[in-house]
């Protein structure tokens, strides 16, 4: 049997990144959620140069990257790298009512979003936006109907209006999960919103995104039994 050597020591690093509680709990945290520095610290109630030097030791292990946020580009968040997952088994979450996703305008990530959920779980599902656009945008929709997924052109709404108590409200988007209160988003997902780009390839990227996402978080979460 012929083994690659290079494979074997970058799973080695690996497996030794996580081998420490401390970083053990950051990549369960990031493994259903990006999350800033800030708020691993918080989290964890721990020091800030504690935490730098565990991030720095999960990223020169290739387990985690950071994403310059879209709306303060101060502020960085934290992304567990898909090859990683295979050493982590995701914390499992208590079963909400419904999941709530939720974007600025609720045109295109929320949506498609809450598309993607109802093929992957049978708890109940909804979009909304913070400021929310009169329509979907047209490349939203032609992206889930390539994908078999339909969406409604005119069904946006507002937050304030649709969330309710106990919903799992996931923030797929910066600008959300960083001018809500902290009491109101749960999850957040930093996915780069497609709309400014336009094109049909950030609308697939955003999508690809999601799907990931949504494929890793469905299994964890609890159905809800009244």
């Amino acid at each position: 049997m012929n083994v690659e050597l290079p494979s074997l020591e970058a799973r080695a690093k690996v497996h030794a990144a996580l081998g420490d509680p401390a970083r053990l709990a950051i990549s369960d945290i990031l493994a259903i959620g990006d999350a800033s520095p800030s708020e691993i610290g918080v989290h964890l109630g721990m020091p800030t140069n504690l935490v730098a030097h565990h991030l720095g030791v999960l990223t020169d292990a290739g387990v985690i990257e950071r994403r310059r946020s879209e709306h303060d580009r101060r502020r960085s968040y934290l992304q567990l790298r898909p090859a990683a997952l295979t050493a982590l088994h995701p914390p499992r979450l208590a079963a909400p009512p419904r999941v709530v996703f939720v974007c600025t305008r609720n045109s295109a990530r929320s949506q498609l979003a809450a598309a993607l959920w109802g093929g992957h779980s049978a708890i109940p599902v909804a979009s909304a936006g913070t400021e929310p656009a009169d329509r979907v945008n047209p490349q939203a929709v032609r992206t889930a109907r390539r994908h078999g997924l339909r969406l409604d052109p005119t069904a946006t709404h507002r937050l304030d209006e649709v969330a309710a108590d106990g919903d799992l409200l996931i923030a797929v988007c910066d600008h959300v999960h960083e001018t809500l209160p902290a009491d109101r988003t749960r999850l957040h997902w930093s996915v780069p919103d497609p709309v400014p780009v336009g094109t049909a390839e950030a609308f697939e990227a955003a999508y690809a995104d999601l799907a990931d996402r949504i494929g890793r978080l469905a299994p964890t979460v609890e159905e809800h039994h009244p």
